[in-house]
């Protein structure tokens, strides 16, 4: 019986290992190896780390926990979790069964990218990107193009201009503008191309948008902000209450709405807000987070101090 597992080895997970760890809790790490930022050469705005490969950022985080002998990683896929009258299973790919008294849920989201456009994927996070909080201070005086039709998609351009270029298109590939945005983009002098995108190639810092119609759209970066999905069911099959957008929710102490049960990073946020961060220093943040309110829960239950 482990203290707690956390299923997801990004850097959400990785602190919340690392924060229990530290506690003396018997921790076991689960990982998947399937990042949501593994397309992301460099990631940015974490302080002392801006500009590192987030890879490496996950190298350096399992080396560092594997000073702890009472952490255990391994890299494996949980595919279904239980609760029991003593805490939680999880079930691996491969058969066998662990047993903790609290979970984490750490697993990320997916981002759904539309296979229809040819190339989209290939250059997702290498000359398409995502988030101009991340990738806009690299683009700034680019031509750029921001792909979807959207109404928050479109919107991304008003945001992209007034921050890093004034050389902006809008392809809502083959749909017509959010009636919303269109005054506001034409006053803000961003173009609309509406023809469909069925292509995207080059590279980053070249990229080129290929219209049905044969034309072509030459852009120095692309930005597009697809929809996502839980990266795992888990949070599903313990019955956690998930938010319209996909998130499981969660309270300001990382707990879901199933007792014992803690989510952290862009797998979850808080109602209030908008949207999840996808931060990295925030997702690592999340998991301090849940790490420091479970240990304390499981600190009240052992001395019998109630909740």
């Amino acid at each position: 019986m482990f203290d707690v597992i956390v299923v997801g080895g990004g850097p959400a997970g990785l602190n919340a290992a690392l924060v229990s760890g530290r506690q003396r809790r018997r921790v076991l790490l689960l990982d998947s190896d399937r990042p949501r930022n593994a397309p992301a050469a460099r990631m940015h705005m974490f302080l002392s780390r801006d500009g590192f490969p987030p890879a490496e950022l996950r190298r350096i985080g399992r080396d560092q926990l594997s000073a702890y002998p009472n952490v255990e990683v391994r890299g494996a896929t949980v595919t279904t979790a239980a609760t029991t009258p003593r805490g939680f299973t999880v079930t691996l790919a491969d058969g066998a069964v662990e047993h903790a008294r609290r979970l984490v849920l750490a697993t990320g989201q997916v981002d759904v990218l539309d296979e229809r456009v040819e190339g989209l994927s290939a250059l997702f996070g290498r000359g398409v990107y995502h988030c101009p909080f991340c990738h806009g201070w690299e683009t700034t005086g680019m031509s750029l193009a921001v792909l979807g039709h959207e109404l928050p998609q479109v919107m991304q351009a008003l945001y992209v201009a007034d921050r890093f270029s004034r050389d902006v298109i809008v392809c809502t590939d083959g749909h017509p503008v959010p009636e919303q945005a269109a005054g506001r983009l034409a006053d803000a002098g961003i173009a609309v191309e509406e023809t469909g995108v069925t292509r995207i190639e080059g590279e980053e810092g070249a990229v080129r948008l290929v219209l049905a119609d044969g034309r072509v759209i030459e852009r120095q970066g692309v930005y597009h902000r697809p929809p996502t999905r839980q990266h795992s069911p888990l949070a599903e099959q313990l019955g956690c209450l998930i938010l319209p957008d996909g998130c499981v929710r969660v309270d300001e102490f990382q707990r879901t709405s199933v007792p014992g049960v803690y989510a952290a990073g862009d797998t979850a946020r808080l109602e209030a807000l908008p949207d999840a961060l996808t931060f990295v220093i925030t997702g690592a943040a999340d998991g301090a987070r849940a790490a420091v309110w479970l240990d304390q829960e499981l600190f009240r239950e052992d001395a019998g101090l109630g909740g």
